[in-house]
């Protein structure tokens, strides 16, 4: 990936954006409209209910994985947001392969909050940054979310500046 600047990934909490939503869907990486019935019968098969991060615990959520893609895959995060049911990071590209890094993420979490049920939902989105453009426009909208929770921008130390 030595043309990719950064990644933003989206990762979304375990039922709370099944196939079919209202908002829309991505279905490998098309965005597929509103559909009811299928959004129905996903939720059928759901054997927990949809999962949120505690408001409280959010913060915390987003330290264990920072420090995770830092120690781990060395990876240079440069914008992270939690959110009750989705987070949203920016690290800088990477050797590292996609679904390893995902992984690596989803994993500190799971494994740091010690719950005996799924906490996130199936896959994740990604976003390939290619010029500068795109960089500052995807960790300002990650930034943005912080904001909008009463935070500063960069909540946790190990994130870096552009």
């Amino acid at each position: 990936m030595s043309n990719t600047l950064a990644i933003m990934f989206t990762m979304t909490t375990y039922g709370v954006w099944l196939r079919g939503d209202q908002r829309g869907w991505v279905d490998d990486g098309i965005v597929m409209p509103p559909d009811p019935p299928l959004e129905a019968r996903d939720k059928l098969t759901m054997k927990y209910e949809p999962f949120y991060f505690d408001q409280a615990d959010l913060l915390h959520v987003g330290e264990m994985i920072g420090e995770s893609l830092i120690a781990r895959l060395e990876q240079k995060m440069l914008a992270l947001t939690v959110q009750r049911w989705h987070v949203h990071f920016v690290v800088v590209g990477t050797e590292v392969s996609v679904p390893r890094v995902v992984k690596c993420a989803k994993d500190a979490v799971r494994w740091g909050l010690r719950l005996d049920r799924p906490i996130w939902g199936d896959g994740y989105d990604k976003r390939f940054c290619y010029d500068r453009s795109a960089v500052y426009a995807r960790v300002s909208y990650v930034e943005r979310h912080n904001l909008e929770n009463g935070w500063p921008a960069k909540p946790w130390s190990f994130v870096s500046e552009i």
